[in-house]
This record gives C-alpha cells, structure tokens and sequence, in this order.
C-alpha cells in the first residue's frame, strides 16, 4: 500500500467537545484535509511544539525525546494506518541502531512525538479517502465518516452533536461555506451530514 505523506495545517478548539481540539493534517501536494479531535493535554504538546517554545519542566513527550535520543533510539517516520468505528490507529517506526520496530500509539501521541523527532508523518489512501475533506477551488466535496474520527473512543462526557435540522437549505449552504472559509472543519463536517441525510431521504 503506498503511503501518503501529510504535515500539520491546524489545530483549533473543538466547537463541538468542551475541552478537545480539532487537529488538521493536509496532504503534501494535495487539497485532501484529515481532521482528528484530540485531548486538551495533547493538543498542548503539539502547540508547544509547533511554536518552539520551552515549557519550565519538560512534558511527557519532551521526556520520552530526551530518553530515546539517550538511549540512540530514533522515530523514522509514524504512520496512521488504521480507523475503525471513527477511531485512527497510529504506530511509530523506530530504529535503535540495528533494527526497525513498530511501536503503536495514540495518533495525538504519535504527531507530538514526530513533531519534536523531525519524522514524516503518513497515512494510506484508505483513510483519506474514507475520513477526510476535499477543498478545490471554491467548491468542496465531503469525503465518509469525518464527523465520528477522532484519536480516541467517545467518553460519557461528551458533549451532544449540534443540531442543524431546523436550518433551511440555504441557510445550510451558507453555514457550510462559512465552516470550510474559517477551516472549522468539525463544524463543517456536522452540517455535510445534514445536507446529506436531507438528500437521501
């Protein structure tokens, strides 16, 4: 299976979860955007990161760099290689000087860590094709399932999915081009379900 490579587009609060993010990878050369929800806790790890900054304690994943790079253990490269009922899988390939080993990880983890390693970060066709947004030009198309992807199962707490079926066509429209303009693709992807279960119905 060839692997596509994405880097990092956004990381915005969740408009929808109180106390997640909504993480946007992008597809290198390409127009396709792969949203994940992510933890508060991660989605700082990430932003620190992103933003070169230096936390007055090391984090959990500064420490595992510094225990890794300790022990001349590296990350090559971390692929997300699975979704399954709107979970992503996500593995490290690491090498410690003789051999390549797969570890599996969160897909939050697994980004923070290859964030601070400087590793590509993949995914498969499948995924993208499955869980992802396409932008071209002013129109967009919606790809399968986004609205249900995230890094981890849903807890009891979570906040109920917002509603748009008191909104007319039109004002759907608008609502969705707004979402897409301001890259809230979480928001965009909930109303994509409206429009879609009207047309199916």
């Amino acid at each position: 299976m060839n692997k596509i490579k994405l880097e990092i587009v956004g990381l915005s609060y969740s408009q929808t979860q109180s106390g997640a993010y909504a993480l946007v990878l992008g597809e290198i050369n390409g127009r396709r955007r792969l949203p994940i929800i992510i933890g508060g806790f991660e989605a700082q790890a990430i932003a620190i990161e992103i933003e070169k900054l230096t936390p007055s304690r090391p984090l959990t994943h500064d420490l595992f760099k510094t225990f890794a790079s300790t022990f001349s253990i590296t990350i090559n490269e971390v692929i997300i290689y699975n979704l399954v009922d709107g979970i992503f899988y996500a593995k490290l390939i690491c090498n410690n000087g003789k051999k390549d080993i797969e570890i599996d990880a969160r897909t939050s983890d697994a980004i923070a860590l290859a964030i601070r390693f400087e590793c590509p970060i993949y995914t498969y066709e499948f995924i993208l094709a499955s869980a992802g947004i396409v932008i071209e030009g002013n129109d967009f198309v919606f790809l399968e399932n986004l609205d249900a992807s995230k890094d981890e199962p849903p807890t009891s707490g979570e906040t109920s999915k917002t509603t748009y079926a008191s909104f007319t066509d039109d004002e759907l429209k608008s609502a969705l081009q707004q979402a897409l303009n301001e890259e809230a693709y979480e928001k965009a992807a909930k109303i994509r379900d409206e429009i879609s279960r009207r047309k199916s119905s």
